[in-house]
């Protein structure tokens, strides 16, 4: 009896350390988990720590292979664009040379003949000049070599010296002098040198499709209710063909140079609306940045810029700024008076002023404006 008794309390106290080996074990396995997990965390945060961090950088890390996908569809789909701006433009001047000139000169007095010759072909040549040079333009580039560029920086993506409002393109791979965006429609960045024939020909188009919806509206409406009789009486010549007797007559049917007359105007005139929709709208956004003296970059950036001076009780101003209309006569290149016809309302190759690379006070303005922190 007693031998059983030591038998049984030999197995308990086997199997209480037994349990309490096991308890140790899971117990360190735990800490070793714990030790790995928070060298693990302190290892990616050495290598990621940066003091900029904040909510924006993460999300934008997030969303950088959307942002790639982007940049390489519209790299190769640039040349599809400006094929379709080409293609477009053509068909409306075609329509307009072969269907509206021909009606116009008919119908129209001597007087508005000449207004709708002159305007017409003036804003036309507007149109593919800036055009033209605005896809052909280079945009600027900052030198590879950091001689004589006083106030750099040096880009993170192109390891080069990246002067003041220049930016990096991820479109172009390459910086960008006083860079606004990457215009698709262009397969071109806008910057520095061809920033003004950017919005010329915005404007200029912008002029061109609503002269043409203006003067093309009571064709649209003839066209629209021509269109409209003809699917009546289509319906009807149908109906006639199907219960036609020896003494009933079909209606009549319109030809083929009428229908496509009357569909074309239609097109020109509902393309046109549109488009002068869609760019006017742009036109007008670009026109008020010009106004403040920034590009679409800079205004994204100013406004953090004062926000956080706005909690420190300081004022922020725009360097680059001289005020509405020294802004645009430094945007346009306006000098001397004569400017505003040769160098405005008529096609002119000249340079902007400044080299992109430093930002000097232009001669066309009057006077010094104020710094860019003001208490």
């Amino acid at each position: 009896m007693r031998s059983r008794q030591r038998m049984f309390a030999a197995v308990m106290r086997l199997l209480l350390k037994c349990l309490r080996l096991g308890r140790r074990r899971r117990f360190k396995l735990v800490q070793q988990v714990e030790q790995l997990w928070h060298y693990g965390h302190l290892c990616l945060r050495s290598l990621l720590y940066n003091s900029f961090t904040n909510g924006d950088v993460v999300l934008d890390s997030l969303f950088e292979p959307i942002y790639w996908l982007v940049d390489h569809v519209t790299r190769w789909f640039g040349v599809v664009f400006v094929a379709l701006v080409i293609g477009l433009t053509s068909s409306i001047v075609a329509i307009v040379y072969i269907c509206l000139l021909p009606l116009i000169l008919q119908t129209y007095t001597p007087a508005w003949i000449c207004w709708h010759l002159a305007y017409g072909h003036w804003n036309l040549i507007m149109i593919v000049f800036h055009y033209y040079m605005a896809i052909t333009t280079s945009p600027g580039h900052p030198p590879q070599a950091k001689d004589n560029l006083t106030g750099v920086s040096i880009c993170r993506k192109c390891i080069a010296p990246k002067p003041a409002r220049t930016h990096h393109c991820s479109i172009c791979n390459r910086c960008v002098l006083k860079m606004d965006h990457h215009c698709p429609w262009l397969n071109n960045c806008v910057g520095h040198y061809n920033h003004r024939y950017f919005f010329s020909f915005c404007l200029f188009m912008t002029m061109g499709c609503i002269y043409c919806s203006i003067s093309g509206w009571e064709m649209f409406r003839d066209a629209y209710a021509a269109i409209e009789r003809m699917k009546l009486l289509e319906k009807e010549r149908l109906q006639v063909a199907a219960n036609q007797t020896y003494y009933q007559t079909p209606p009549p049917t319109f030809s083929f140079h009428q229908r496509a007359f009357h569909k074309s105007v239609v097109y020109l005139w509902v393309l046109c609306s549109s488009v002068a929709l869609a760019l006017g709208a742009l036109t007008l956004w670009h026109a008020a940045l010009i106004t403040r003296g920034e590009t679409s970059i800079e205004r994204h950036i100013n406004k953090k810029e004062r926000q956080r001076l706005q909690k420190k009780g300081k004022v922020f101003r725009n360097p680059y700024s001289y005020g509405s209309w020294d802004n645009w006569k430094v945007f346009l290149g306006v000098d001397v008076p004569r400017h505003w016809l040769t160098r405005v309302l008529l096609p002119s190759p000249h340079l902007p002023h400044g080299t992109g690379l430093s930002w000097d006070l232009p001669p066309c303005v009057t006077k010094q404006h104020a710094p860019l922190l003001a208490i």
